[in-house]
């Protein structure tokens, strides 16, 4: 498990391009227009974009971001995003691999919870998160901008 660097750009890429599937709206950016926005994630100190590594190769990712608050004692709290696992190594460990260094981060930064969103048709990640502590616990709104 690793902070991700400018070389992963390719392979995140093809990663949530995994991730969107046949969603257009969900595609990642272009590469000319993915490096810019790569520089001011990793730029970011609030923000962790992680990679996990098998033999040199970027098999799975995922973004953590810490929010300050001002509720809950002034805890911060921490919302996962992007999380994908290469089709050929899932169900081998590298998605729990990555959850649990981002439970262990939150920690450290003091967070009072950990919140994601995951699509309604993703039934075998909901049953991963769920394997991992996550509880369903709220009822989600969205309005895109785009």
């Amino acid at each position: 498990m690793r902070t991700a660097v400018a070389e992963d750009l390719p392979a995140l890429l093809d990663l949530y391009r995994q991730l969107a599937g046949d969603r257009p709206e969900s595609q990642p950016a272009g590469p000319a227009a993915a490096g810019p926005i790569l520089a001011r994630i990793l730029a970011d100190p609030a923000r962790q974009l992680l990679v996990a590594d098998a033999d040199g190769r970027v098999v799975g990712t995922a973004e953590v971001l810490v929010i300050a608050n001002l509720t809950h004692g002034g805890q911060p709290w921490a919302i996962v995003e992007n999380v994908v696992v290469a089709a050929d190594a899932r169900r081998l460990g590298v998605g729990r691999a990555l959850m649990a260094h981002i439970v262990e981060q939150a920690r450290e930064a003091g967070c009072y919870k950990i919140q994601l969103l995951s699509r309604a048709e993703r039934a075998d990640a909901h049953l991963f998160y769920e394997s991992l502590g996550f509880a369903r616990s709220a009822v989600g709104f969205r309005r895109y901008l785009s």
